[in-house]
């Protein structure tokens, strides 16, 4: 663990002191868990995708533009991700199937 001080200084004068705490390496995650973060995003950007396509269709004036974006890049976020899900063996089966079981435990908890 690193303790770092910082002085910010104007003209002359002394304004702020700040202790920052830097601790140590982070751990990493299991290839698991990796794998459950890819398809909890490839799951979050299809919703995202989904909203915008609905927001688009009742979008005025200057919005259009920034749901035509929002749509293009949930797009291009969600072709990557698939491409990387399929690199690690994973099929659009095994996304559905943990996308239900994590729906499931949000209502059990919910």
């Amino acid at each position: 663990m690193n303790i770092i001080f910082v002085n910010y200084e104007r003209n002359g004068d002394f304004m702020q002191n700040e202790f920052y705490i830097r601790e140590g390496k982070i751990v990493e995650k299991s290839e698991i868990e990796k794998e459950i973060e890819l398809i909890r995003t490839i799951i979050k950007t299809r919703e995202e995708l989904k909203a915008a396509n609905i927001n688009f269709e009742y979008a005025k004036e200057d919005l259009v533009d920034y749901y035509t974006y929002q749509i293009k890049a949930n797009q291009a976020k969600l072709s990557y991700l698939i491409k990387v899900a399929k690199s690690k063996g994973i099929e659009v089966d095994m996304i559905n199937d943990i996308k239900f079981s994590l729906l499931e435990e949000g209502e059990e908890a919910g």
